[in-house]
This record gives C-alpha cells, structure tokens and sequence, in this order.
C-alpha cells in the first residue's frame, strides 16, 4: 500500500514541479541533502524594518538594535536541513527558502494543494486548512509581521522519486510540514502545528484550531485517578516549547506519568491524542507509525503543566508533553498577544527518525 501511495505522492509532485519554467524551478526546488541532525539557526535585522537576514552565533552576541519588530537579542531562532528551514517564528522574520503561495499562479496553487491533499490524511488536510484559516484571520486584523495564506511557502528538495530520498516542506507562521519520502518510506517528524486565534469565524462558522489536541488532553487527565494526577502533573511551570526549532538531536528526561502506571484505557486515550499528530500523514505511512509508538507505548511518558480545567469551546492554556523512545510532542499555549488560550505553539518529532535520518543516513 505504502508503495502505490508512493507512486501517487511522486505523480503529484513531478505535475507541480512542470508548472515551473526553467528559469523559475531554481527557486522552488532544491538539493536533498542528508544530514544527521538539523542545526540552529538565528536571523536578525539591522534596523526596524529591514529584512531579516542569516547571523552567525558569533554575530548574534553582539549588540542589537532595538525597536519594534527587532525581535529577541539573540535573533530570531528557525531550525536548518540541508537548505531547508522551519521555524515558529512568521516567515518576515524567519524567511524560508521556496515560493509563497501569493506569487503563485492559479495552477501552480491548484498543484500545491493537490500535493498536499497527497501527502496528507484527509483529517491532516483539514487541519492545515484550518490553520491557515486562522493565520488568514490573523492577517484580516492587521498584522506588523507577514502573515495569511498568501505567505505559506513551498519548496521541493531532491528529485521526486519513488526510491531516491527527496522532502516536502510547507507552512508558514503556525505550520511547519517536513515530509521525507524514501521509496516506500515517508515521515513526516519534525512537524510544528499551531493556531493565533485558535478560534475564528470562516463562512459563517466557528473554526477552533487544534480542538482535539487541547481536548482530547484534559480527557486524559481527567481519567487519571489522584495519584496518577500527581505524577503527571509537574511541580513547575512550562509555558513555551522545551525542544521547539534549533534543538534537533538533543535530548530532555522524561517526567510525569509513566505508560506503564497506566490502565489500558487511559493508554489508549493517549495514543487517540498522540495520533492527532502522526495521522496527519496519510493512512499508508500514519499505519506504521501509529504501530510503533503503540508498542512503545509502556514507556511513553505524559506530563503536564497548568490549569486542569478549560471553558467548553476554548483551548486550555495548559502545556502538555509525550515522550517515549521514538516520540516527542510538546503542546505550549503562548503568552504572546495576551491571552494563550488563543494562541498555541505544538512539536511533533521522532528523536530516531526526524528528516528521515532512519533511512537516509548510515
């Protein structure tokens, strides 16, 4: 099955790929470069305004200018493979290397969702949509930073190929889609999903992004009894991403509750939650992987961090993490523009397999 998904994926992206002429293909495909781990990256701008701009870790300790949009001292932080780049950061701050879906034509946008709808469980497809939606929504209000779905960007690395190694990366502010094929192989770690507003009105309907990543969490929780709660829960407070961008191949130590304290429902209750994020792939390479992290699933840890209640229709702002061996997810409501139930940071990685570093590297 995995092999005809193959088949189908590779289709989809040569018919995006032949809607570039020679003169504009450069710039939205790429080298496939394996490496072993990904590696920090830090941007900065030299005056308000300025594009953001690559700085060393040298050049980023050195003074800074100040003024609005300047962002952190150290720079503005996004994570590099190869030539690809991801961040949580908006791409006017973090530029990532392809074409936005704005300067796209109406086929060459007609394509890219196409490959996507490929690539992606039907369920995956609909998130991204409702992302986008609400970074559309964002950038309705008006924004001092890119944002909205003309930004998204796409970018192929390597050649197509139903045996060569070859990724897909799309997103934009709050999605980070990296998607490695390798013949009948395909991960999708490191992933970032996130929503600002996490609640938003689309065709006359309330849209709530990352619903049952936030719900399906305090349902977890609540079927803790009081001793399994005072495992998982941390005696500190969490309130961003511990292993966000820039942290490719480190480690933390588990903390919270242990799988294997577990009752068999509430194990299941966890992998229903940890499928929110490997189902976003299709079914042919989600199957596998869902597998995998079920047999894990004893030694999968679950912690969490703020309140243990959420308003009914709202995100919580509670931070949670899984962690087994071949499994990281953090969910971290965000402080930035005032109130984090509306605001979400996420990341999905796989320490043994993120950039598909199982297959493409010794």
């Amino acid at each position: 099955m995995s092999a005809s998904q193959t088949r189908i994926i590779v289709t989809a992206a040569r018919s995006f790929l032949a809607t570039f002429d020679a003169s504009d293909r450069p710039h939205v495909q790429f080298p496939f470069v394996a490496e072993k781990t990904a590696r920090l990256a830090r941007f900065r701008r030299t005056a308000p305004g300025a594009p953001a701009k690559p700085v060393t870790d040298a050049g980023a300790k050195l003074p800074a200018a100040h003024g609005p949009g300047m962002g952190p001292p150290g720079g503005f932080i996004g994570e590099q493979y190869g030539q690809s780049i991801r961040s949580n950061y908006p791409v006017s701050d973090v530029p990532r290397p392809g074409l936005q879906l704005g300067h796209l034509t109406a086929a060459q946008q007609d394509a890219t969702m196409h490959l996507l709808q490929m690539l992606l469980s039907r369920k995956g497809y609909e998130k991204v949509l409702d992302i986008m939606g609400g970074d559309q929504a964002l950038a309705d209000s008006g924004t001092p930073f890119a944002s909205g779905k003309a930004v998204y960007t796409i970018a192929i690395f390597g050649a197509p190929s139903e045996q060569a190694p070859w990724m897909v990366q799309f997103g934009g502010h709050h999605l980070g889609l990296n998607i490695v094929m390798d013949g009948a192989h395909g991960t999708m770690t490191p992933t970032l999903t996130g929503a600002q507003p996490a609640v938003y009105q689309a065709d006359g309907k309330t849209i709530r992004v990352l619903a049952a990543e936030n719900d399906k969490a305090f349902a977890l929780l609540d079927a803790f009894d009081t001793a399994q709660r005072r495992k998982a829960i941390l005696p500190y407070t969490v309130d961003d991403l511990v292993m966000g961008p820039g942290h490719d191949g480190e480690t933390i130590v588990p903390e919270g509750l242990k799988g294997s304290s577990m009752t068999s429902r509430q194990k299941q209750l966890m992998l229903d939650l940890i499928g929110e994020w490997a189902g976003i792939i299709n079914d042919a390479y989600a199957a596998p992987r869902l597998q995998e992290i079920r047999q894990d699933l004893d030694e999968t840890w679950f912690a969490w961090s703020g309140p243990t209640t959420h308003a009914p229709g709202r995100n919580g702002s509670s931070y949670y993490r899984i962690q087994g061996p071949r499994l990281l997810i953090e969910f971290s409501p965000q402080g930035v523009g005032g109130d984090p139930t509306m605001h979400v940071h996420t990341v999905y990685r796989d320490p043994t397999d993120n950039y598909g570093t199982r297959y493409t590297t010794p």
